[in-house]
Protein backbone atom coordinates (compact mmCIF):
# COMPACT_ATOMS: atom_id res chain seq x y z
CA UNK A 1 0.00 0.00 0.00
CA UNK A 2 2.77 2.55 0.68
CA UNK A 3 4.00 2.02 -2.87
CA UNK A 4 0.50 2.36 -4.35
CA UNK A 5 0.38 6.18 -4.68
CA UNK A 6 3.69 6.24 -6.52
CA UNK A 7 2.61 3.50 -8.91
CA UNK A 8 -0.66 5.30 -9.62
CA UNK A 9 1.11 8.63 -10.16
CA UNK A 10 3.56 7.18 -12.66
CA UNK A 11 0.80 5.18 -14.33
CA UNK A 12 -1.30 8.29 -14.84
CA UNK A 13 1.68 10.15 -16.26
CA UNK A 14 2.50 7.27 -18.59
CA UNK A 15 -1.10 7.19 -19.85
CA UNK A 16 -1.07 10.92 -20.54
CA UNK A 17 2.21 10.67 -22.44
CA UNK A 18 1.04 7.65 -24.42
CA UNK A 19 -2.10 9.49 -25.48
CA UNK A 20 -0.07 12.51 -26.55
CA UNK A 21 2.01 10.46 -29.00
CA UNK A 22 -1.06 8.86 -30.58
CA UNK A 23 -1.84 5.78 -28.50
CA UNK A 24 -5.48 4.92 -28.05
CA UNK A 25 -6.47 4.23 -24.43
CA UNK A 26 -6.74 0.48 -24.96
CA UNK A 27 -3.30 0.45 -26.62
CA UNK A 28 -1.75 2.24 -23.66
CA UNK A 29 -3.34 -0.29 -21.33
CA UNK A 30 -2.26 -3.21 -23.52
CA UNK A 31 1.38 -2.07 -23.37
CA UNK A 32 1.19 -2.01 -19.57
CA UNK A 33 -0.28 -5.52 -19.51
CA UNK A 34 2.20 -6.98 -22.00
CA UNK A 35 5.42 -5.08 -21.28
CA UNK A 36 4.83 -4.32 -17.59
CA UNK A 37 8.00 -2.26 -17.18
CA UNK A 38 7.50 1.40 -16.35
CA UNK A 39 10.91 2.78 -17.32
CA UNK A 40 10.90 0.83 -20.60
CA UNK A 41 7.39 2.04 -21.41
CA UNK A 42 8.26 5.67 -20.72
CA UNK A 43 11.31 5.33 -22.98
CA UNK A 44 9.33 3.64 -25.75
CA UNK A 45 6.65 6.33 -25.64
CA UNK A 46 9.30 9.05 -25.70
CA UNK A 47 10.91 7.52 -28.81
CA UNK A 48 7.65 6.56 -30.51
CA UNK A 49 7.40 9.43 -32.99
CA UNK A 50 11.11 9.78 -33.72
CA UNK A 51 12.46 6.22 -34.02
CA UNK A 52 11.68 2.97 -35.76
CA UNK A 53 10.85 -0.30 -34.02
CA UNK A 54 14.39 -1.71 -33.80
CA UNK A 55 15.98 1.21 -31.88
CA UNK A 56 13.05 1.22 -29.46
CA UNK A 57 13.37 -2.52 -28.86
CA UNK A 58 17.15 -2.36 -28.35
CA UNK A 59 16.94 0.66 -26.04
CA UNK A 60 14.26 -0.85 -23.84
CA UNK A 61 16.20 -4.13 -23.77
CA UNK A 62 19.23 -2.31 -22.36
CA UNK A 63 17.06 -0.56 -19.77
CA UNK A 64 15.60 -3.86 -18.61
CA UNK A 65 18.96 -5.63 -18.32
CA UNK A 66 18.84 -4.73 -14.63
CA UNK A 67 16.35 -7.59 -14.30
CA UNK A 68 19.30 -9.95 -14.73
CA UNK A 69 20.73 -8.53 -11.51
CA UNK A 70 17.37 -8.73 -9.75
CA UNK A 71 16.85 -12.33 -10.83
CA UNK A 72 20.37 -13.38 -9.82
CA UNK A 73 19.92 -11.72 -6.43
CA UNK A 74 16.67 -13.44 -5.53
CA UNK A 75 17.46 -16.81 -7.17
CA UNK A 76 19.04 -18.37 -4.03
CA UNK A 77 15.75 -17.87 -2.20
CA UNK A 78 13.81 -19.70 -4.92
CA UNK A 79 15.77 -22.95 -4.80
CA UNK A 80 13.51 -25.94 -4.58
CA UNK A 81 10.69 -24.30 -6.52
CA UNK A 82 9.56 -25.88 -9.76
CA UNK A 83 10.45 -24.30 -13.09
CA UNK A 84 6.84 -23.17 -13.73
CA UNK A 85 6.82 -21.36 -10.38
CA UNK A 86 10.12 -19.63 -11.14
CA UNK A 87 8.85 -18.63 -14.58
CA UNK A 88 5.65 -17.22 -13.09
CA UNK A 89 7.54 -15.17 -10.52
CA UNK A 90 10.00 -13.90 -13.15
CA UNK A 91 7.21 -12.96 -15.55
CA UNK A 92 5.74 -10.23 -13.33
CA UNK A 93 8.86 -9.30 -11.39
CA UNK A 94 9.56 -5.57 -11.36
CA UNK A 95 11.51 -3.24 -9.12
CA UNK A 96 8.88 -2.76 -6.42
CA UNK A 97 7.81 -6.41 -5.91
CA UNK A 98 11.45 -7.47 -5.97
CA UNK A 99 12.35 -4.97 -3.25
CA UNK A 100 9.44 -6.09 -1.07
CA UNK A 101 10.14 -9.80 -1.60
CA UNK A 102 13.89 -9.67 -1.07
CA UNK A 103 13.40 -7.64 2.11
CA UNK A 104 11.06 -10.31 3.49
CA UNK A 105 13.44 -13.10 2.46
CA UNK A 106 16.30 -11.35 4.27
CA UNK A 107 14.15 -11.10 7.40
CA UNK A 108 13.43 -14.83 7.21
CA UNK A 109 9.73 -14.33 6.52
CA UNK A 110 9.72 -14.44 2.73
CA UNK A 111 7.95 -16.99 0.57
CA UNK A 112 7.09 -17.53 -3.06
CA UNK A 113 3.45 -16.78 -2.25
CA UNK A 114 4.38 -13.40 -0.76
CA UNK A 115 6.51 -12.70 -3.84
CA UNK A 116 3.60 -13.64 -6.10
CA UNK A 117 1.24 -11.42 -4.13
CA UNK A 118 3.57 -8.44 -4.48
CA UNK A 119 3.86 -9.09 -8.22
CA UNK A 120 0.12 -9.36 -8.73
CA UNK A 121 -0.56 -6.28 -6.61
CA UNK A 122 1.58 -4.08 -8.83
CA UNK A 123 0.35 -5.78 -11.98
CA UNK A 124 -3.25 -4.87 -11.09
CA UNK A 125 -2.50 -1.23 -10.26
CA UNK A 126 -0.15 -0.33 -13.11
CA UNK A 127 -2.35 -0.96 -16.21
CA UNK A 128 -5.46 0.49 -14.58
CA UNK A 129 -3.70 3.74 -13.71
CA UNK A 130 -2.21 3.90 -17.20
CA UNK A 131 -5.64 3.44 -18.73
CA UNK A 132 -7.05 6.18 -16.49
CA UNK A 133 -4.27 8.53 -17.59
CA UNK A 134 -4.95 7.79 -21.25
CA UNK A 135 -8.69 8.31 -20.85
CA UNK A 136 -8.41 11.56 -18.93
CA UNK A 137 -5.51 12.89 -20.97
CA UNK A 138 -4.47 16.43 -20.21
CA UNK A 139 -7.20 16.86 -17.63
CA UNK A 140 -4.82 15.22 -15.11
CA UNK A 141 -2.35 17.63 -13.51
CA UNK A 142 1.30 16.67 -13.34
CA UNK A 143 1.64 14.27 -10.36
CA UNK A 144 5.07 15.74 -9.68
CA UNK A 145 3.38 18.98 -8.59
CA UNK A 146 2.16 17.15 -5.48
CA UNK A 147 5.42 15.36 -4.80
CA UNK A 148 4.01 11.96 -5.71
CA UNK A 149 7.08 11.28 -7.85
CA UNK A 150 9.06 11.09 -4.60
CA UNK A 151 7.07 8.13 -3.30
CA UNK A 152 9.20 5.54 -5.12
CA UNK A 153 12.63 6.87 -4.08
CA UNK A 154 11.55 7.34 -0.47
CA UNK A 155 9.95 3.89 -0.31
CA UNK A 156 13.05 2.24 -1.73
CA UNK A 157 15.27 4.12 0.71
CA UNK A 158 13.12 2.75 3.50
CA UNK A 159 13.41 -0.79 2.15
CA UNK A 160 17.16 -0.35 1.73
CA UNK A 161 17.67 0.07 5.46
CA UNK A 162 16.70 -3.58 5.98
CA UNK A 163 19.87 -4.64 4.13
CA UNK A 164 22.34 -2.35 5.89
CA UNK A 165 23.28 -4.81 8.61
CA UNK A 166 27.05 -4.26 8.60
CA UNK A 167 29.82 -2.02 7.28
CA UNK A 168 30.10 -3.94 4.02
CA UNK A 169 26.40 -3.42 3.27
CA UNK A 170 26.71 0.31 3.96
CA UNK A 171 29.81 0.57 1.79
CA UNK A 172 28.17 -1.26 -1.11
CA UNK A 173 25.05 0.91 -0.89
CA UNK A 174 27.05 4.15 -0.85
CA UNK A 175 29.29 3.08 -3.73
CA UNK A 176 26.32 1.88 -5.81
CA UNK A 177 24.47 5.15 -5.23
CA UNK A 178 27.52 7.27 -6.03
CA UNK A 179 28.33 5.33 -9.20
CA UNK A 180 24.72 5.48 -10.35
CA UNK A 181 24.68 9.26 -9.95
CA UNK A 182 28.00 9.55 -11.76
CA UNK A 183 26.73 7.27 -14.51
CA UNK A 184 23.81 9.62 -15.17
CA UNK A 185 26.30 12.17 -16.49
CA UNK A 186 28.79 9.85 -18.17
CA UNK A 187 26.74 7.03 -19.69
CA UNK A 188 23.71 7.04 -21.99
CA UNK A 189 20.29 5.75 -21.01
CA UNK A 190 20.16 3.49 -17.96
CA UNK A 191 23.63 2.01 -18.39
CA UNK A 192 24.78 3.86 -15.28
CA UNK A 193 22.43 1.81 -13.10
CA UNK A 194 23.58 -1.48 -14.60
CA UNK A 195 27.28 -0.64 -14.34
CA UNK A 196 26.86 0.68 -10.80
CA UNK A 197 25.08 -2.49 -9.74
CA UNK A 198 27.76 -4.74 -11.21
CA UNK A 199 30.72 -2.78 -9.82
CA UNK A 200 29.19 -2.37 -6.36
CA UNK A 201 28.31 -6.08 -6.26
CA UNK A 202 31.90 -6.92 -7.17
CA UNK A 203 33.11 -4.61 -4.41
CA UNK A 204 30.85 -6.39 -1.93
CA UNK A 205 32.29 -9.78 -2.88
CA UNK A 206 35.84 -8.43 -2.60
CA UNK A 207 35.18 -6.88 0.81
CA UNK A 208 33.64 -10.11 2.09
CA UNK A 209 36.67 -12.08 0.94
CA UNK A 210 39.03 -9.58 2.60
CA UNK A 211 37.00 -9.79 5.81
CA UNK A 212 37.08 -13.60 5.80
CA UNK A 213 40.85 -13.61 5.14
CA UNK A 214 41.38 -11.12 7.98
CA UNK A 215 39.35 -13.24 10.43
CA UNK A 216 41.16 -16.45 9.47
CA UNK A 217 44.64 -14.92 9.76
Amino acid sequence: MPLGPGIVAFGLLYGVMARQVGFRPWEACAMSLIVHAGSAQFTAVGMWQAASALPIILTTLVINLRHLLLGASIAPHLRGLSTPWKALLALWMSDEPYALAIAEYERGRGSHLYFLGANVGVYLIWPVSGLAGALLGRAIPDPAQYGLDLVFPLAFLGLLTAFLENRIGVAVALVAGGLALLGMFLLPGKWGIIVAGLLASGLGVLLEQVEEAWKSS
